[in-house]
């Protein structure tokens, strides 16, 4: 029996950087790469799918990143069974903010990219 995949979703309101990203991870690790602009329709879809990484934008119109993250994590948690909360790759604009590096201490979260980055 095949393993199953891997399944990412990604979350970033420049819809081009999703696009060019997902392409390049289905090629590179032949995983399945879930992605939207809207965080609102990505928390959906976090509760309905299992996700092994969480890779989201740090600086979102109306919800960021780490919030959005948070608000995952709360669900899971309450969730019967609980669920495990996949760990989290920001990606920021503004990987020198303080808060962008305090985030790095958070349990749960794996790192921080900064844009622009090379594929």
């Amino acid at each position: 029996m095949a393993a199953q995949p891997k399944r990412i979703l990604m979350v970033d309101d420049d819809v081009a950087l999703l696009r060019v990203v997902r392409e390049a991870l289905v090629a590179s690790l032949q995983c399945e790469v879930d992605t939207s602009p809207k965080p609102e329709y990505a928390f959906e879809l976090a509760l309905k799918k299992k996700y092994d990484l969480l890779v989201f934008d740090f600086q979102m119109p109306m919800i960021d990143g780490a919030m959005l993250f948070f608000l995952i994590g709360k669900v899971y948690q309450n969730s019967q069974p609980v669920r495990e909360v996949p760990p989290l790759l920001l990606i920021s604009g503004k990987a020198e903010e303080t808060r962008a590096q305090e985030l790095l201490k958070e349990p749960g979260v794996a790192g921080l990219v900064a844009k622009p980055f090379a594929i």
